[in-house]
């Protein structure tokens, strides 16, 4: 391809989801350059790495406008909560990813259970709480399980299942001791836990894959409920029928109810949903763009050119040009190593990892010498691909053992249990 039709990327945040994004989009001959702001210490080896703040609107504007960005490509929560969408398509600007409007569903966790229940969508029931004393009468009534959520994403701190009401009662005050300004309680959903992502110009969208989720921390499902902690994809336990029953039930209704209320949703827009023992699908809440758990092992699957996919919907194009999105018939299983709340330790094995593992760094840190430190919490993200998803697991495994760092921590039986 000659240069000058080579083209410029953006790509606003920071984590394990930036770096799978940057890394697939620079491996593309129509892709010139890839900026990603701000980025981390990893993402420096392959992009060019931007000393801006995903939430600085005008800064990143004036930096897209200097560098000759052609697509922008908003990622970060931050950066979509900051409506930098909103402010480059304002400024005429290309840019895939949705307005904090629109993203209100994902982003505020009581406003999206509030639209489900407007749109008569199965889910979990719920109460929205704003004082602990309410919260705590309706967990006093329910049975128990039951999850008691943050408004917003805290990571570990942000959800509980709770088994008891003492549990609960805990968990409910010290979150309002820590400031949050409500809470929901929903019914704990039993069955097999999976996500369900789209490609969406906010009037039509496309099914990308199904991921099958592993969310507690311990081997079994044990442990606290985490953000993730690893995946496969895509999900065999999904069959195509659920898939189109989601997309006419769930996905589109969402992007009408978006459309008409003139926030249309352009970008990646995820479902997280449970498959009960009878069969039915319950929602439990929506995502903006891929997970970082999952995004990895998604766009190792993709076939098709994630630039010109972004550009389609970003210009308005994009039920004219596709009418499926190809992905490979691989299957990819990806695992999070965790160092818990050890930083400083020195990440050893990286080097001796097989040329197809992809290892994407959530906020990892390069010291003097220009090794890779840890640095608290989620480390690296960890995907292998194969043929079968026995023989994915069995050599993710296999290189999993070969990386060493303090604190390490990781689950050992994806794919080996059912993740119920």
């Amino acid at each position: 391809m000659e240069e000058k039709n080579r083209r410029n990327v953006l790509i606003i945040g920071r984590c394990a989801k930036e770096y799978a994004l940057a890394q697939k989009l620079k491996s593309l001959e129509c892709v010139r350059e890839v900026y990603v702001a701000p980025g981390n210490d990893a993402m420096k080896e392959f992009c060019q790495c931007v000393d801006i703040k995903e939430n600085d609107s005008i800064g990143l504007l004036e930096f897209a406008m200097e560098q000759d960005i052609d697509l922008t490509v908003v990622s970060g929560e931050q950066a979509i909560k900051a409506d930098v969408s909103g402010f480059f398509i304002d400024n005429n600007k290309l840019v895939f990813g949705p307005t904090a409007k629109s993203a209100e569903i994902c982003t505020n966790k009581s406003i999206g259970k509030k639209f489900m229940y407007r749109l008569n969508t199965p889910t979990a029931s719920f109460g929205i709480f704003e004082k602990a004393n309410l919260a705590l009468d309706y967990v006093r009534n329910s049975q128990m399980p039951v999850v008691v959520k943050t408004d917003e994403h805290r990571g570990v701190n942000g959800t509980l299942v709770c088994s008891s009401y003492p549990i609960a009662k805990s968990f409910i005050d010290e979150t309002f001791l820590r400031g949050e300004q409500r809470v929901i309680v929903e019914d704990f959903i039993y069955g097999h836990e999976f996500s369900f992502y789209v490609v969406t110009d906010g009037y039509n969208a496309l099914p990308i894959s199904t991921v099958a989720n592993y969310k507690f921390s311990l081997d079994g499902d044990g442990g606290l409920l985490t953000p993730g902690m690893g995946c496969y994809a895509p999900d065999y336990k999904i069959s195509n029928e659920i898939e189109e029953y989601i997309m006419h039930d769930f996905i589109l209704p969402t992007l009408d109810s978006l459309a008409q209320n003139e926030t249309p949703y352009v970008g990646i827009l995820g479902l997280d949903a449970v498959l009960t023992p009878e069969g039915d699908v319950v929602a439990l809440e929506y995502n903006t763009s891929l997970q970082e758990h999952d995004c990895q092992g998604i766009l190792a699957l993709m076939d098709e050119n994630l630039y010109y996919l972004m550009q389609a919907c970003a210009m308005g194009t994009f039920s004219d040009d596709y009418e499926r999105i190809d992905m490979s018939g691989d299957v990819s299983v990806s695992a999070v190593l965790s160092s818990g709340r050890t930083k400083g330790s020195v990440i050893s094995g990286l080097d001796n990892l097989d040329e197809l593992t992809k290892i994407a760094h959530f906020n990892t840190t390069k010291n003097k010498y220009l090794e890779y430190e840890t640095n608290g919490g989620r480390t690296l993200l960890v995907t292998r691909t194969a043929k079968t998803i026995s023989r994915a697991v069995g050599n993710l495994y296999e290189e999993l053992d070969l990386i060493e760092f303090d604190g390490k921590s990781n689950r050992h039986d994806l794919c080996l249990v059912p993740n119920i």
